[in-house]
């Protein structure tokens, strides 16, 4: 890094809403000072784009590699939470994603993990306890709790929950929530507790009445769940109480493209640049204490330079007064890091995956492309040999959870309607929030396969028909790959594609499937120990008219 260089261009100040042409000095990675020129420059220097909320394991590129393809995009930071790859490895998965972070000229802010595991209502690999967090939150390096996803624990006061909300507060750092839906007097409950901030509204009414308990509305546009449309009216009239997140991204719309799509969408629709920069680079630094410049005086150089407002076009990154991309080309060099992980499963045989035939409506699983959020339906299977099996007429397909970290436990095995595969199977160790393994298929056979795959990489995801197989090995937790970022993408891509042609109708299956098993998301999930009704929040049984509740193990 040079010590001491200068830079000029039209400066847009978002702190003082102003733009203005200027030379900047930078020097030993600080801006030194900023001289105002009578000179028309073509080039615009903005502050660096923020992510206020983002599992970078989602990407499936460790932080390192995360990096590399982000800063081509003008993000210099990230608010992460490494919740994915806690629940598969406790505090040490931590460790390894602020230690892996470290390696790169970029600045990834990580939280503790507020919720290991999610529920008590699935297998996860490890547990953070409240002793845990309060380790955590006493780390400089550690700068928020984590999205408090136990919303009901934290309106009913469940110790564990209450102790952990303390610990932050003890440390002075903020509390992020995650509560989709919750309205009224339940909502008020629950930020009075200390809950600062939510990636989840469902509509403008509900972000409405969230700000005015004093919330910080996340607007996320990621790989599966997408609230710009919904949200974006908040940047008029509240962009001080607004920031932009991707929350879950998968590694070919990262090489598309980052926060400054959100950016350069805001701008299209019209809204002022200052309102909208504030959400994508200020408040995420005011709200978590960030250690990023905004293009002041004695401010770490973290900064971009674009073509101009209308196009916003990125051409270079700098972090630290360090350049970190050009022209799309990160400059930042691939770094080696070894692999960790905790996968114990045993193969599975198709008589794993049967379902004995009783009479009854089935209780299906309904998903709406671009949500998390399923609906409660109901279908009938087909039957072959005295089992239910797929009913691809309909598109109720059979979806299995597999425990990875039990050699020998059963799957869970339900029925999915949305998926629309026509043939074959896909796969997945990326299964939030514990992280099994989650599959959906056309046939019980092909399932298994799908399932075994996985098994027999430690991880990754797949997909099967007849006598083809393709597979992105995962090998660091399950999660992600410690392979060049723009190779893994391609990779992604043309599985993502492969997955297409076997008849999905989801702009994005792996990652819709990823979340599948995800029970703090209503309204109806699966996990390793059965179907999940994320609405009473307990086991329900796969036929409707047998209503059987289940309790876990």
């Amino acid at each position: 890094m040079v010590d001491r260089f200068f830079i000029a261009g039209n400066i847009v100040d978002v702190l003082n809403s102003c733009i203005y042409a200027a030379e900047v000095e930078i020097s030993q990675g600080k801006i030194a000072s900023i001289t105002k020129r009578n000179v028309p420059y073509s080039e615009f220097i903005i502050p660096g784009l923020i992510d206020s909320h983002v599992h970078v394991e989602s990407s499936m590129l460790i932080p390192s590699e995360f990096a590399r393809i982000a800063a081509t995009h003008g993000t210099v930071a990230t608010v992460s939470d490494p919740h994915e790859i806690a629940n598969v490895l406790g505090t040490a998965g931590i460790d390894y994603m602020i230690e892996n972070g470290r390696t790169v000229p970029f600045k990834f802010f990580f939280g503790a993990s507020s919720c290991v595991p999610a529920t008590g209502f699935e297998t996860a690999g490890a547990s953070i306890d409240a002793a845990q967090i309060d380790a955590l939150l006493k780390r400089d390096e550690i700068k928020y709790l984590s999205e408090m996803m136990n919303y009901p624990g934290v309106i009913n006061g469940d110790p564990d929950v209450v102790a952990k909300i303390a610990a932050a507060q003890r440390c002075g750092k903020p509390i992020d929530g995650h509560a989709p839906g919750l309205r009224g007097s339940l909502c008020e409950e629950y930020v009075k507790m200390g809950i600062t901030t939510d990636h989840e509204c469902l509509c403008i009414d509900e972000a409405l009445e969230k700000i005015s308990y004093g919330m910080k509305i996340l607007i996320r546009e990621g790989s599966a769940a997408r609230n710009f449309d919904a949200l974006s009216p908040l940047i008029e009239g509240h962009f001080h109480d607004v920031m932009f997140c991707t929350d879950d991204i998968h590694p070919d719309a990262l090489m598309r493209g980052h926060i400054n799509l959100m950016v350069k969408r805001a701008l299209r629709d019209g809204y002022d640049i200052m309102k909208v920069l504030r959400c994508a680079c200020v408040n995420p630094v005011l709200h978590y204490g960030l250690d990023v410049g905004l293009l002041q005086v004695g401010d770490a150089a973290d900064f971009a330079v674009i073509d101009g407002p209308e196009s916003f076009n990125i051409i270079k990154t700098y972090v630290n007064g360090r350049l970190i991309a050009e022209n799309g080309v990160p400059l930042i060099a691939h770094v080696p890091y070894e692999a960790v992980n905790k996968f114990n499963a045993a193969p599975k045989t198709m008589r794993d995956f049967l379902i004995p035939e009783l009479s009854g409506t089935l209780n299906v699983i309904g998903v709406t492309d671009g949500q998390l959020i399923t609906d409660k339906r109901q279908g009938r299977a087909n039957v072959l040999d005295g089992n239910l099996v797929s009913n691809i007429g309909d598109d109720i397909l059979k979806i299995a959870v597999v425990n990875r970290y039990e050699k020998n436990a059963p799957p869970a095995v339900g029925f999915i309607q949305g998926f629309g595969l026509k043939d074959g199977a896909v796969a997945s160790s990326i299964s939030h929030d514990s992280h099994n393994i989650v599959a959906v298929g056309v046939t019980d056979s092909s399932l298994c396969e799908a399932v075994n795959l996985i098994i027999e990489h430690g991880g990754g995801i797949c997909a099967v028909v007849k006598d083809e197989k393709k597979i992105l090995p995962l090998p660091v937790a399950g999660l992600m790959s410690t392979g060049d970022g723009f190779e893994i993408a391609q990779c992604y891509a043309e599985l993502n594609e492969f997955a297409i042609k076997l008849g999905s109708s989801l702009r994005a299956p792996f990652m819709t499937l990823s979340f599948m098993a995800l029970l703090v998301i209503p309204h109806l999930k699966l996990s390793d120990k059965g179907l999940f009704d994320s609405d009473t929040f307990q086991f329900t049984g796969l036929y409707q008219e047998r209503d059987i509740i289940l309790t876990p193990e």
